[in-house]
This record gives structure tokens, C-alpha cells and sequence, in this order.
């Protein structure tokens, strides 16, 4: 049944509700079954009140939710979950903090740089934005405050810091978009490696820029704040070089085809657990925190998935997909135009919504159209990555700045924290500009370790 008009009324009505506040996934649910009983019905199939359940949108219904069930490339989101929440509740980021702090204080912005890395190495073992600059804003935030750092320069740092889990691999985001895109979670974990840790680094770069110019609002250690050089070493031996080597342990054995996703997950997760028993953090009360915060969590986006995959069928059902794909058609632009014109897309729907609706719902409308314009799927999707960072640091839904109002209270204000944020927004911009120039940025390692990529 094709009726695009109805399919153009069910994507409206989603976002209308979203915005609304309700939750995304059940919205999704709601809406996919809602249209779809109209979509698939039958005339003249309802002849009593029991033949009210004879609609094939239940059967989609079901057959999507056993899809999620046993999809192997989705095992590894629980695994990678309860890696960042036993690392977070270990001490091991406060350990971590603490040690960087000391070792940069010969930079300038020496907190901010710590911060950066901080983020950066625990956001990397997390995954989780909000687990991250909640953390980052009860620890590092007070600590800056009380060096008389700039509270708007303070509150970007964090805010920025925190979203790079989101890209860095390994990546719950690029899990979920190998599983939408039906693209090699390896080949994409290795082509965000280096726009990854660009991206952090262009934010380093500008934080010693910013106080090279400005020093006042990042004032230098007091000489007397700072321990022996063998106690600093001594921090980073045991709180930096753990952590550190757990992931790259993770991360390398995937990129180095020695385990799957959900294989180094398991490994990590085993990691994690080990590094807290030899930290004293371990324990019954703590486990149990990470273990329920992983189901809810797991909960929440295989649910995601079951209501988008829901929603996606029946819009393509209606003739919705096939409606937008010949609109853009319809305008015959070049590939450079399209991929501009998707980014843009892209980054407006990244002021009202979320990464998890903009990947789920939106970004699969345009993955057909890449073989028109002869767009590799793998450039793309870090094209994406990286304009999905700009979903947490876009007002007036920059949810990383709402994380972090919601731990500090009245200690600082929410546009504040806007103002801190938007350097990074257009850093992120511009990371996006230089790696369409130079696509190499993200296709290299991915060709070099697994050989050039071919349709």
C-alpha cells in the first residue's frame, strides 16, 4: 500500500509528539503500530471485536522484536555498558583527574587540558555522555572553580569533553549505526579512530590558544598545590596506565581481528571488574548499581531499535521513503551538494533531538541514496559522527549542558554554559570541513587494516 501523504503525517505527528516530551521509543512504538493498522489493513477482515487483532502490523511487531533479540552485533552494548559503569563507580577517574592535573601543570590551562584527557579516556571506557560530564561535573568542575577558573570556559570544557564517547571508539553509537546500516562495526571503529582523536585534540589546541591569549581565566597552579615529581609519577603509573591499557587492549584486539565487538566487550567488562577489585572498590553494593543501570540502559535502546525498525517499515510501507528519495532526486545535485544538504539536516534536527532519534529515524532515509551519488557508506557515516557530536552542544537541547546544570544547581547558569559551549561547536564544524577535504582522515586505517572497501 503506498500513501505518502499518511507517511508525511506520521513522521510529522513523531516529532510533533517528541517534542512534547514523550518518550522516544515507546512514541516510535505507538506511532509504527498505530499507522501500521491502517497500512496493512484488510477490508472486510473485521466481522467481530476479536478479529481486532488481525492486522499484520503485529506480526512486524513481534518479528522486529525477536530481530533485536538475536541481532550478535548489539550483544556488545550491555558488555561495553558495564565497562563504564564499574570504571565510573571504581575511583578510578578521580585517580585519573587527580594524576593529569599534576602532570600538565607546565601548560597552559593545565585543569582544562587534564579535564580534556580525562573525559577523553573515560568517555572512551564509557561511552555514556551523560554518565561522563555528570562525573566530570562533580569532580573536575569544583576543582577549576576553586583555581579561579572562568565559569563559561570551565563548563564548555566538560560539556565538549564528554560527548567525544560518542565517536571515540569503542563506541555504543557506532554499534547501533553498524546495526542500522548493516555495515562492518571493525571498518567503522577504525575509521573514527583518527577523526576521534583529532577532534579531541583541536579542542587541547584551542584551550592553550584561549589562555595564551586570555590567561586570567585559567590562573597556573600554586607552586605550593604541587606534589614531588615521584608522587605525580607514581599517580599516573597506577591510575592512567591501567585504564589506558584496558581499552587499547580492547580496542586493539578488535581493529586487529583477534575478537569481535562483543567479544572485547566481554573482555573489557572482565577488565573493568579486575581493575576495581585491585582499586578496593569492588563490592556487592556497587555491583549491583552497574549491573541495573546496564539493563536499564540495554533496556532502553533495544527498545529504541524494536520501535524505530517498527516505525521504518511502515513509513517505507507507505511510500515515505521512496517520496523524500525522489524529492532529493528531483534537484540533481552533485555529491558534494547532497552530502551538505544531509549534514545540514543533520544539524538543524540536532537542536530539538537526540543522537538516538536523529540515528534511528532520520539518518536511514537518506543510507539509499549514497550509491546514487557514489558516496562511500564508511565517509558518511563519520560525516554523521562527528555532526551528531553537535546534537549535545546545540542549543536549545544541548543535552551535555543540561547534564551538567542539572549536578551543579544554582552554581552556574544555563546560558552560561551555552556560551562556553559554542568555541566547540564551531571546532567541531570545522573538524567536519577538513575531513571532507581530506577524506584519507577517515578511510585510511580502515583500508590499510582491511583492505580497500568495494561495494
Amino acid at each position: 500500500m503506498t500513501n505518502p501523504e499518511v507517511a508525511i503525517l506520521m513522521l510529522s505527528s513523531f516529532i510533533v509528539v517528541v517534542l512534547l516530551g514523550f518518550p522516544v521509543a515507546f512514541t516510535l512504538l505507538a506511532m509504527g503500530v498505530g499507522f501500521g493498522y491502517y497500512a496493512y489493513f484488510e477490508a472486510g477482515s473485521i466481522e467481530v471485536i476479536a478479529d481486532a487483532f488481525n492486522n499484520k502490523i503485529f506480526y512486524l511487531l513481534n518479528q522486529n522484536t525477536y530481530s533485536v533479540m538475536e541481532n550478535d552485533t548489539l550483544v556488545a552494548i550491555p558488555l561495553f555498558l558495564f565497562m563504564g559503569y564499574v570504571v565510573e563507580r571504581a575511583n578510578i577517574v578521580n585517580r585519573l583527574f587527580a594524576a593529569l592535573q599534576m602532570a600538565a601543570r607546565n601548560l597552559p590551562g593545565s585543569m582544562a587540558i587534564a579535564a580534556l584527557i580525562t573525559c577523553a579516556v573515560f568517555s572512551t571506557a564509557s561511552g555514556i555522555v551523560g554518565a561522563v560530564v555528570t562525573l566530570m561535573g562533580l569532580l573536575a568542575f569544583p576543582a577549576m572553580m576553586k583555581a579561579n577558573y572562568d565559569k563559561e570556559f570551565a563548563s564548555g570544557v566538560i560539556c565538549a569533553g564528554g560527548t567525544l564517547g560518542i565517536l571515540i571508539p569503542p563506541s555504543i553509537m557506532l554499534i547501533v549505526y553498524a546495526a542500522i546500516a548493516e555495515l562492518s562495526p571493525l571498518r567503522l571503529y577504525a575509521a573514527a579512530v583518527i577523526p576521534g582523536f583529532m577532534l579531541a585534540g583541536m579542542y587541547m589546541v584551542y584551550v592553550v590558544v584561549r589562555v595564551l591569549i586570555n590567561p586570567s581565566i585559567a590562573p597556573k597552579p600554586r607552586q605550593e598545590d604541587i606534589p614531588e615529581a615521584k608522587q605525580i609519577y607514581l599517580q599516573l603509573l597506577t591510575s592512567f596506565v591501567p585504564l589506558t591499557a584496558l581499552i587499547m587492549l580492547v580496542l586493539g584486539s578488535i581493529l586487529g581481528g583477534l575478537a569481535t565487538p562483543g567479544e572485547a566487550a566481554a573482555m573489557g567488562a572482565l577488565g573493568a571488574l579486575v581493575l576495581a577489585t585491585v582499586y578496593r572498590s569492588l563490592n556487592w553494593i556497587m555491583l549491583k548499581q552497574s549491573v541495573y543501570l546496564t539493563a536499564k540502559t540495554t533496556a532502553m535502546v533495544c527498545w529504541l531499535f524494536v520501535g524505530s525498525w517498527t516505525f521504518a517499515s511502515v513509513f517505507s510501507y507507505l511510500g515515505g521513503h521512496e517520496v523524500i528519495e525522489l524529492w532529493i532526486l528531483s534537484f540533481d545535485l552533485a555529491p558534494w551538494q547532497f552530502l551538505i544538504l544531509v549534514q545540514l539536516v543533520i544539524f538543524i534536527l540536532g537542536w530539538p533531538l537526540e543522537w538516538s532519534e536523529i540515528l534511528i529515524i532520520f539518518v536511514p532515509i537518506f543510507l539509499p541514496m549514497l550509491d546514487n551519488f557514489g558516496v562511500n557508506p564508511y565517509f558518511f557515516a563519520m560525516l554523521v559522527a562527528l555532526n551528531l557530536q553537535t546534537s549535545f552542544l546545540t542549543p536549545p537541547m544541548a543535552m551535555s549542558a543540561y547534564y551538567l546544570k542539572g549536578v551543579l544547581g544554582k552554581a552556574i547558569e544555563l546560558m552560561d554554559i551555552f556560551r562556553g559551549l559554542m568555541p566547540y561547536l564551531l571546532i567541531v564544524i570545522f573538524c567536519m570541513v577538513l575531513m571532507y577535504q581530506f577524506p584519507g582522515i577517515a578511510l585510511w586505517l580502515p583500508d590499510y587494516l582491511f583492505g580497500v572497501y568495494v561495494p
